[in-house]
């Protein structure tokens, strides 16, 4: 039986959440899944860099770092660096997939993109939760991809554990997509619902950052850079676009204030920040993200708190609205679980070509 042999570049919240999934429930994937899993190679900022060929053992791996209590130790204790070098161990650890779940700048997508094509520059397959590689070096990184054979996969860069690019592409078949639009950030959401319960901005934030929904800095959120990001991801991917990032317009909830709350409740409407896009007649995209006081009745208005949601726009359906968990470690872990399982499909001859391959080669995805 196959068994893939992964790096985890990043050992935060997600990779670690993924670590735990294979230590816990490793010989149930196998036999469930056809292939088992080995982590052979982790980097991380505060632990440094390992590689093992013959396999890390992730307990004390989980254990270092942790909420156990390992103090200050690092990857040097057990035969590593206590510095990352994750160039070094992208390129020249023996897994057969990079898992790439770092933070990223949404100005150049850095450090996730050289991540990214380091991997794909040595022959291995990558799977990332990253916006930026996706949004701001989708095709690059695809063509790369395609002519080194290996694939790109970004389920968990969307809506987390929510499998919304996949769905579209595999569930759409025979439709025509003309547009969606969607709540794409749950710090946003969740802010807007608790202004509409009586805080005002600044109460709702700092409740939002209390409850470890918000960052210290929730510019990205509230501001709208987070969906502005996620739009561009949908609209190239399943509309078949080529956008960029200045294509997408962008306006954030800091202007929305309870006086707007109160008159839109009054009216039989709610506030939320929604990103879309749609085709036009002349056959181009339009896409933006903007906060909009939408009727009760509509299909996005009930979602609330941290949870997503995407209303897709088919030609002989209608509207189809899919949501699920937008954040979460365990979920965005699952979502790293859901490529590798799409790379593996791909390998056994089963699974259909990744978008970003699809569009390095074709040119689009407008038969989605």
């Amino acid at each position: 039986m196959t068994t893939y042999d992964l790096a985890l570049i990043g050992f935060g919240g997600v990779n670690r959440s993924l670590a735990e999934l294979i230590a816990s429930r490793g010989e149930a994937l196998r036999a469930e899944l056809g292939f088992g899993l080995r982590v052979v190679a982790i980097t991380d900022l505060r632990l440094g860099s390992l590689m093992d060929a013959n396999g890390i053992d992730l307990s004390m791996a989980l254990a270092l770092g942790g909420d156990s209590g390992s103090g200050g130790d690092t990857f040097a204790r057990y035969g590593g660096s206590a510095e990352p070098d994750n160039e070094a161990v992208i390129r020249g650890c023996t897994a057969d997939i990079i898992c790439e779940a770092t933070f990223t700048n949404p100005d150049d997508g850095e450090p996730a993109v050289s991540h990214v094509r380091w991997a794909l520059e040595s022959g291995k397959n990558v799977c990332t939760t990253n916006k930026g590689p996706v949004a701001l070096r989708g095709r690059e990184l695809a063509a790369l991809a395609a002519r080194q054979g290996v694939r790109f996969e970004f389920e968990g860069a969307v809506m987390s554990g929510t499998p919304v690019i996949r769905l579209a592409r595999q569930m759409f078949s025979g439709l025509k997509l003309n547009g969606f639009e969607g709540i794409m950030n749950g710090t946003s959401n969740y802010v807007l619902g608790r202004m509409e319960a009586g805080l005002d901005l600044g109460e709702a934030v700092r409740e939002a950052q209390e409850l470890g929904y918000a960052e210290a800095n929730p510019a990205a959120d509230l501001e709208g850079f987070d969906v502005q990001l996620k739009v561009l991801i949908l609209a190239n991917e399943l509309l078949g676009g080529n956008l960029q990032l200045k294509d997408v317009q962008r306006e954030g909830i800091s202007a929305v204030t309870p006086e707007d709350i109160r008159v839109a409740a009054s009216a039989g409407r709610r506030w939320k920040l929604i990103g879309s896009a749609r085709r036009t007649p002349d056959g181009g995209i339009e896409a933006g993200v903007a906060p909009r006081a939408i009727d009760l009745v509509h299909s996005l208005a009930g979602i609330s708190g941290a949870t997503n949601a995407v209303s897709f726009e088919t030609d002989l359906l209608g509207p189809v609205t899919v949501s699920g968990p937008g954040a979460g470690r365990i979920e965005t872990a699952y979502a790293l679980l859901s490529d590798i399982i799409a790379i593996h499909q791909a390998a056994e001859g089963r699974g259909a070509a990744g978008s970003v391959q699809a569009a390095a080669e074709d040119g689009g995805l407008a038969r989605v």
